[in-house]
């Protein structure tokens, strides 16, 4: 059998208040070529199809006409599952119609495991793969909170109850799983040790639900997993995989390779996992330096091959203030096919003022968990209460995100 893996598509994203929707239409169409070409069997979407619970109807128009391409492919079936941008309800509305064009929908943590659990089938009935469709797993799903209870405590919980689900779902599925046949799991999580970008919003706050390789029974003979950007293992192992996401969603992920996973099975043996490259419809780039540096490396720019305007963010490093530094940057890329989408400064030199020496961040681009670190800075608190007030400050925004995805 052959499965496709893919994750994090973030339909509705923007980027510095510019829309994506060029570069998503043209990876779905990518990926509908692939699913055909590879004669793909299984298509796996590890969370976070959205950018946020409420996506635009462009967004959902997307999503819907791919689905709708999709039911034209080889690929007898679909498996999708909710992540932390997801809104659960908004997700699994369309679910028992999907379910009868072989496309199942886990929008989140369902009451009876057992819906978490898809035998996909051939033709004539015959089961060749079950798949634990896990979802994002929120704390209401797998903790219940206890008075008193200490950050270690409360942490040592919540990374139980994501093993615990797992191991539970394992254990149901290898009960009706066919002779022979590859079992398969989802999820959409942090895994310890994995590299992130700048564009992930956190799930947990510290190292709380950071699970480990070793939370993944070995029944599994694949992981999907999504959340992260940046394609790579999990603990070394090559059967729990991230995929990445297909667009690069910051200027942090501006050198990752995108890309989408092949995986091929004979009967339960797990033969090739091969990358697929996702084109670069539009290129992302970074200039960083002095103004004099910055003027050089634009007037040597030349988009390459890609079909859409390059995009650029400029990290100036001065060291003095120049006002005028921005409209400066601006005008080098004046004749070029680029678009400056963001100008910052950092100062070097100790003679600026501490205001010109410390870069005004903008609120648009830092996520809520930053302004409040920042604010706690200074509070003269120990680790303890550092931990605790940001635990309680997590707890807080895991319960207002919650209530959005309902």
């Amino acid at each position: 059998m052959r499965f496709l893996h893919t994750a994090d598509w973030h339909l509705g994203h923007h980027l510095c208040d510019k829309d994506r929707e060029e570069e998503h239409s043209r990876f779905l169409d990518f990926l509908l070529h692939t699913i055909h070409e590879q004669a793909i069997d299984v298509l796996l979407i590890a969370g976070d199809i959205f950018d946020n619970a409420n996506p635009p109807n462009s967004a959902l128009r997307m999503y819907y006409n791919f689905l709708k391409s999709l039911t034209q492919t080889h690929c007898k079936q679909t498996v999708i599952i909710g992540g932390n941008h997801d809104s659960v309800s908004t997700l699994n509305a369309p679910r028992a119609l999907l379910q009868s064009f072989n496309i199942s929908v886990i929008g989140g943590a369902t009451e009876n495991l057992q819906d978490e659990i898809i035998e996909v089938k051939d033709d004539s009935g015959i089961g060749q793969a079950v798949i634990c469709a896990v979802p994002y797993l929120r704390d209401r799903d797998i903790r219940n909170a206890v008075a008193g209870e200490l950050y270690e405590e409360r942490e040592k919980r919540i990374k139980q109850g994501i093993a615990t689900h797992y191991s539970d779902c394992a254990k149901m599925a290898q009960e009706n799983l066919p002779f022979g046949c590859p079992l398969l799991a989802t999820g959409h999580l942090y895994a310890a040790g994995a590299r992130t970008s700048d564009s992930e919003k956190d799930i947990h706050i510290g190292n709380l639900g950071q699970i480990t390789a070793d939370a993944f029974p070995k029944a599994f003979d694949y992981v999907a997993l999504g959340h992260l950007h940046r394609p790579q293992k999990v603990g070394g192992e090559e059967r729990i995989r991230y995929s990445g996401s297909p667009v690069p969603l910051s200027f942090s992920e501006i050198d990752d390779k995108k890309q989408v996973l092949l995986i091929e099975f004979e009967g339960k043996n797990l033969l090739n996992i091969t990358p697929i490259d996702v084109p670069i419809v539009r290129r992302l780039r970074r200039f960083k330096g002095s103004i004099a540096q910055v003027q050089t490396e634009l007037e040597l720019f030349e988009n390459g091959p890609e079909a859409l305007q390059c995009w650029a963010e400029v990290q100036l490093e001065l060291d003095k203030f120049t006002p005028d530094a921005d409209e400066q940057v601006r005008s080098f890329a004046a004749d070029k096919n680029l678009q400056i989408l963001k100008v910052s400064a950092t100062y070097t030199s100790a003679l600026a003022s501490l205001a010109e020496q410390t870069e005004i961040a903008d609120l648009s681009e830092l996520k809520v968990m930053d302004v409040f670190t920042r604010r706690c800075e200074g509070q003269n608190l120990d680790e303890a209460d550092q931990q605790e007030m940001t635990l309680l400050f997590s707890e807080l925004l895991s319960d207002m995100e919650e209530e959005k995805t309902r």
